[in-house]
């Protein structure tokens, strides 16, 4: 490949030089911040060769490359000069220097929510099903309201609603970066029982002569977001102003001393009044037409996914949930439009003649109806189109009879039949009416897409292309065994292998942890295939070890990544998390560098899981074969746990 010449290529086609405000890279994409997005012409990129797909995410427009990422990245920063600065280049006080991407308000509110809320799911998501596990029980009468056993589960799924605030700062400091420990301490200000204490008395209150509402915070959302946002602020002066021989005593002192007071005087109510109007409209809305919310989520649900704005309603939905027990927002259109998204799916996975295209199908629009789409969404109905297009008329038309019935959803979880629980609650009529949007959402749509069609792809075999006859070389090197502890090394012998004389290569488990399909991995780019094929490993231990021998030929310098090129012709590319290339190298440790060679068993990388889960990042690891089309056969083991060594892919 010319990576001179793609360098150029995607240089030219994001806007030039001069709309790059910053690049990074990480293992398989390049992370651009611009200055006008809309200078990038997105098709145009998607159509280079080399370039595998283009995501725009989180303020970032990201280019796949794959495992070329490196040399691209070298070419376009030497065409750039100075004029591009790594977002590892900060002042002293912490800001990133440089200019900064132009991007509108609604974008910038977006990314705060997206970037906050993503810590926090985990707790919600686990609340929401011991809620929906508490309305089984009740309904079937094995567990009453008034038993001890109802209140103490119902206090530990209301924790994490009750002391939302604190859950949200943590999300909002890594956002506005700042302390994550004091931004929850602020927090617990708003919480803490002598502030309740002040509100049961319902006397007036005066802070050195100011008077102060007194507001409830719990479960509250945009208050503390607001509030984190200006001790970011709040800190970096505490910072320049502190003597630096006293600073761990002076810089949290400024900083609690300012921030909790503005909080509770100022910040805090007019956070709480904005919350109160968002869902005073979004409720008003709903009372004079009850079904346009669940229609516009049921039709646009997909868009919404893929543009990276469907985290806009979320702090309605959960001050929804935290004040009513139930939500009206989110729910009802979400459970339409996902429901649909399956449907399509399946009709296409039932009706194509392509083999590769109804296995995605069918796995993807499994999962769909469950209530996770992406797979569904990127890797078929986008792409064909009019599958999508019948599932947002599917899902609209679903989402209107959730609205006139007035279904609501009583716990935070992706809509979906394996969420149907989440749907019970005090109307027994509820879980009926959110079974029958289910139906209306699948058969409107499965109908309309077998009825209005789409292009079938052409199977490669009905092309007569094999992958065996069209590359019978594998590596210009032999086949060796890669049994654990066999001594393999690389030969300058050519062999040519013929299809009789291909043999079948062990991939060996780098880590110890439970082995999974690729589509559990939450980044479209690895679990689409885009990549190549492969597996991921939800990791028990921080320890990734050699799964081939074999030389290390890309190795980031924020050791989450590694590719090895085997002996056998083998290409794998092993990436440590989601997105913890903004980890920077924190919480991971290795010695080795490309060029190494390393023997399979032989331990690459050392890393802190619970730091990197602390820090709001997944450590599934994608274990990816990246050059798949040399294997035109990989198989994968049964999903189970693995200990490092045990076999989970044969290719070959």
């Amino acid at each position: 490949m010319d990576y001179r010449k793609l360098g150029q290529e995607i240089t030219e086609l994001v806007g030039k030089k001069d709309n790059i405000a910053r690049l990074t890279h990480c293992a398989t994409r390049l992370r651009f911040e611009l200055h006008d997005i809309s200078k990038a012409e997105t098709e145009k990129l998607k159509a280079l060769p080399g370039v595998i797909t283009v995501v725009n995410n989180g303020g970032q427009y990201q280019v796949v490359v794959g495992n070329e990422v490196q040399q691209v990245y070298r070419v376009i920063t030497q065409q750039m000069g100075s004029a591009t600065r790594s977002a590892d280049s900060k002042s002293d006080s912490g800001k990133n220097n440089g200019p900064k991407q132009k991007q509108s308000w609604i974008s910038r509110f977006i990314s705060v929510i997206s970037t906050t809320f993503t810590p926090v799911i985990p707790a919600i998501i686990g609340a929401g099903m011991i809620k929906a596990i508490l309305a089984v029980l009740v309904l079937t009468g094995l567990v009453t309201t008034e038993s001890q056993n109802y209140y103490i589960l119902n206090t530990i799924a209301d924790a994490a609603f009750y002391f939302m605030p604190i859950l949200l700062a943590y999300g909002a400091s890594i956002k506005f970066e700042t302390s994550p420990i004091l931004a929850m301490t602020v927090a617990g200000v708003l919480l803490h029982p002598g502030w309740s204490a002040l509100m049961t008395e319902g006397k007036d209150v005066f802070f050195i002569g100011v008077p102060v509402r007194l507001t409830d915070y719990a479960g509250s959302v945009l208050p503390i977001i607001i509030v984190v946002w200006l001790m970011s602020y709040i800190e970096r002066f505490a910072d320049r102003v502190s003597p630096s021989m006293i600073k761990f005593f002076t810089k949290p002192m400024i900083v609690l001393l300012i921030t909790a007071p503005l909080a509770l005087v100022a910040i805090g109510p007019f956070g709480t009044y904005l919350n109160d109007l968002v869902a005073m409209g979004a409720e008003a809305i709903n009372a004079r037409a009850s079904w346009l919310i669940p229609l516009l989520m049921g039709t646009l649900q997909p868009f919404l996914i893929v543009t990276g704005t469907a985290w806009a309603m979320t702090p309605i939905a959960t001050s929804q949930l935290t004040k009513n027990g139930y939500e009206m927002i989110n729910g009802p259109g979400m459970l339409a439009s996902n429901i649909a998204q399956g449907g399509a799916t399946l009709a296409v996975a039932l009706k194509t003649k392509n083999k590769k295209l109804k296995q995605l199908a069918a796995s993807s629009g499994f999962t769909a109806v469950l209530g996770i789409t992406e797979p569904s969404l990127y890797g078929v109905t986008l792409k064909l189109k009019k599958p999508l297009i019948a599932a947002m008329i599917g899902g609209g038309v679903a989402g209107i009879y959730a609205g006139l019935t007035g279904l609501v959803r009583y716990a935070f979880v992706s809509p979906g039949l394996a969420a149907l629980p989440a749907f019970i609650g005090s109307n027994p009529m509820n879980i009926v009416h959110a079974i029958v949007t289910c139906l209306i959402a699948f058969i409107v749509t499965f109908a309309l897409t077998w009825i209005i069609g789409f292009e079938d792809p052409v199977d490669d075999e009905e092309e007569g292309n094999t992958n065996v006859n069209d590359d019978k070389t594998l590596s210009g090197q032999p086949v060796q065994d890669n049994t654990p502890g066999t001594k393999s090394a690389p030969t300058t012998n050519t062999n040519v292998l013929n299809q009789n004389e291909i043999r079948s290569l062990m991939i060996a488990s780098p880590m110890q942890g439970e082995l999974v399909h690729l589509d559990r991995v939450p980044d479209d780019v690895f679990s689409l295939g885009l990549l190549g094929k492969g597996a991921a490993i939800i990791p028990a231990k921080g320890e990734l070890y050699a799964p081939i021998a074999g030389e290390v030929t890309a190795f980031m310098d924020s050791k989450h990544a590694v590719k090895l090129n085997g002996y056998n012709g083998e290409e794998i590319l092993i990436h440590i998390g989601v997105d913890t290339v903004n980890l920077k190298g924190r919480h991971f440790d290795s010695s080795i560098k490309v060029g190494d060679q390393v023997q399979q068993g032989d331990l690459l990388i050392s890393f802190d899981i619970d730091a990197i889960k602390a820090e709001g990042y997944e450590v599934i690891t994608p274990i990816i074969i990246a050059n798949s089309d040399r294997f035109p056969d990989i198989k994968l083991e049964k999903q189970r746990s693995v200990e490092v060594g045990a076999t989970i892919m044969h290719l070959s």
